[in-house]
């Protein structure tokens, strides 16, 4: 799949989330890198939850939600298979920036 492909499924999977969770994001970017840092990762997110921001969060660069397109597509064998498996990646990485540890992700099928 060409990296256009797939940055269009991230999109649309930050499309399918809800208006209200968007207009709550505050300072982040979403980006996709063709490889992760570590192997098996597709998504990481780098910066302040928002339930760690306190009075002195100011002046600092955007969090960064990234998605893996290799990673991504190494574990999927179909376009449906990789649909869904950014969609999955990208509300886990949302998630991570309103403060939801992996744990509760995982209780909640968002792994």
């Amino acid at each position: 799949m060409s990296r256009e492909r797939f940055e269009e499924l991230v999109g649309d999977a930050l499309d399918a989330i809800p208006a209200e969770l968007l207009d709550r994001m505050s300072n982040v970017v979403v980006l996709v890198e063709d490889d992760a840092p570590e192997p098996g990762l597709l998504g990481l997110y780098e910066g302040h939850a928002l339930t760690d921001r306190g009075w002195d969060y100011a002046g600092v660069l955007p969090d960064r939600i990234t998605i893996y397109r290799n990673p991504t597509l190494r574990i999927c064998d179909t376009e449906e298979e990789v649909v869904d498996e950014v969609a999955i990646t990208v509300v886990h990485e949302i998630a991570h920036h309103f403060g939801i540890p992996d744990e509760r992700l995982h209780e909640l099928g968002w792994a």
